[in-house]
């Protein structure tokens, strides 16, 4: 059964009246399906490895086969996963709403698998596989050598997950279509991120500024909650529901 919510009417209100909503969400959102967020992964074997040395152009240069392993093991972490109640509730107020954008800071397709549309992936996913050299998408390749990553069998360059590593750009195509998102959305839902990883975290304030309606779905507070024009504490799985849930009842109660 879904909680309850003391949400304020004006941010029900506003929400019914949005010609367009944009959320933001972050590990916060995936963490919630037991998917350990970057840092907290480092685990049993990799333990001893940090991951800011691992996920980067120059790990995989100089250790092509340590990346591959390190991924491959964060694979089968997201291979295990499901969509919870929060991914479950942005599928459904995107068919509330007449235009609704999801930018999504994770790289695990859950927001896909639970049925969202208009995704935008600003880091990548994980579950896709590129060349490092030729930049092809590769659905198949030769098991490699222990100790090795596999190779391109286009150019024979290295095979990385398609995600973006430290020191390294977001898709230009996804980026801009991020900040285009941000400039026309009357309310953002910023869900489940620290607000601290650039140039993601710049999205909410572009909201901020325009005087539209910020709404952070966070349990803790972050740089952004004192820029959020209302702060929902608490964990996605929970706030989300009852968010939608609650724009039914005003709905249900205008007649809409």
């Amino acid at each position: 059964m879904t909680r309850s919510w003391p949400f304020p009417q004006d941010l029900i209100e506003a929400l019914h009246r949005a010609r367009h909503v944009a959320a933001l969400t972050g590990a916060g959102i995936s963490a919630e399906s037991g998917i350990p967020t970057f840092r907290d992964a480092q685990t049993g074997l990799w333990a001893k490895y940090d991951p800011m040395e691992l996920a980067t152009p120059q790990a995989l240069r100089r250790n092509p086969g340590l990346v591959w392993s390190w991924y491959e093991w964060r694979r089968s972490l997201v291979r295990q996963a499901q969509p919870n109640p929060g991914h479950r509730a942005l599928v459904e107020l995107e068919k509330r709403v007449p235009r609704f954008t999801l930018i999504t800071q994770n790289v695990d397709g859950l927001h896909q698998a639970a049925g969202s549309h208009n995704v935008i992936e600003l880091h990548g996913n994980i579950l896709r596989t590129r060349c490092a050299d030729c930049g092809r998408r590769v659905e198949q390749w030769e098991p490699p050598a222990e100790g090795e990553a596999p190779r391109c069998s286009h150019c024979g360059g290295v095979l990385r997950p398609d995600v973006v590593f430290f020191g390294e750009p977001l898709p230009q195509e996804a980026w801009q279509r991020a900040v285009e998102a941000a400039e026309d959305c009357d309310l953002m839902l910023v869900v489940g991120t620290s607000a601290v990883v650039e140039p993601a975290a710049s999205l909410p304030r572009i909201v901020f500024h325009r005087g539209k309606v910020l709404v952070e779905v966070n349990p803790q507070e972050t740089p952004l909650s004192s820029l959020a024009r209302y702060r929902l504490a608490g964990p996605a799985g929970q706030v989300l529901p009852a968010l939608v849930q609650a724009l039914d009842a005003h709905r249900a109660q205008k007649g809409a």
